[in-house]
């Protein structure tokens, strides 16, 4: 697939290059994505689990291509993608990652079906601030991949590291 419009070549790769038709908004873009991945404090598999869940939904290639830069530590091998693809299921999962699944699948597709028996399982796994931080990192994935996805962006040659 080619992307769905035309932008200049300008070496930062498609998932920003077609962004700079807007300079100040694609600028935006970007802080929001650093100010999640610089600042999250979910662990990183928990992280993982929840960006993979919205990639595979949004059907981004680039997200679905991007990998957490620190994974070897985090113990995050292929496999752990794999898992996530079915997190209900996944017992290479922890809880808490499958919940961070959940979360995201429900946010991207019906968060009306955040009742009341999911938030107390969410509330007794997660602390009120990291739920405030997988909601805004969740927000910030569906927006941005869909963006992106909606565009036509190819993946870039070398998977992104976040």
């Amino acid at each position: 697939m080619a992307p769905r419009i035309e932008f200049p070549d300008h070496g930062l790769g498609e998932h920003v290059d077609w962004a700079l038709h807007r300079p100040k908004m694609a600028v935006g873009m970007g802080a929001l994505s650093e100010a999640v991945y610089g600042n999250t404090q979910l662990a990183l598999r928990e992280r993982e689990a929840a960006r993979y869940t919205i990639a595979l939904i949004n059907d981004c290639v680039v997200c679905r291509a991007t990998r957490a830069a620190a994974a070897e530590e985090a113990g995050i091998v292929e496999g752990f993608y794999a898992e996530v693809t079915d997190w209900a299921h996944g017992e290479g999962l922890s809880d808490r990652e499958r919940l961070a699944a959940e979360f995201a699948q429900r946010f991207a597709l019906d968060h009306l079906a955040m009742d009341d028996g999911f938030w107390a399982r969410l509330r007794a796994a997660y602390a009120d601030d990291e739920i405030a931080d997988l909601t805004i990192c969740c927000a910030t994935w569906l927006g941005l991949g869909r963006a992106i996805a909606v565009m036509g962006v190819r993946a870039p040659d070398e998977p992104l590291r976040v």
